[in-house]
């Protein structure tokens, strides 16, 4: 079966570097799914599930805050703004996350920044898909 060596790194630190069989994120223009032999590509990212099939068939769910995909011949690269294995993410937080940035929205006072509420809520749902997408993944 055909290979590609993939990395997903943090601002932080190494999140993920090995060999796959398939790569899914959602690029900045919709979804991607990169395959062994795909060309070249630079794009950014949004918040959201990363998903690896790695070569023994199992698949690993990963959280990215956002950054950009960049494909090479045989090598697949992730740099996030900040990232986590899906296992890790702390689902009362993002829910708490999501409900404070939803509330600021709503009560928009007078130091309101529209755009780090709607960054901070994008984030916190991108979160929330993940975790769901690790409890399909493991059948739950």
């Amino acid at each position: 079966m055909a290979t590609m060596h993939c990395d997903i790194v943090s601002a932080e630190r190494e999140i993920f570097s090995g060999s796959v069989t398939m790569v899914s994120v959602t690029g900045s223009l919709g979804e991607l799914g990169i395959l062994p032999g795909h060309a070249p590509l630079l794009t950014g990212i949004r918040p959201g599930p990363v998903q690896l099939r790695l070569e023994n068939g199992e698949e690993e769910v990963f959280f990215a805050s956002g950054g950009f995909l960049e494909v090479q011949p045989g090598v697949v690269t992730i740099l996030a703004d900040t990232a986590s294995r899906a296992e890790d993410l702390d689902e009362a937080a993002a829910n708490e996350a999501r409900e404070t940035a939803e509330r600021t929205l709503s009560e928009q006072a007078a130091d309101f920044d529209f755009s780090l509420a709607a960054s901070q809520l994008a984030d916190a749902m991108a979160q929330q898909r993940t975790l769901e997408e690790l409890r399909k993944r493991r059948g739950r």
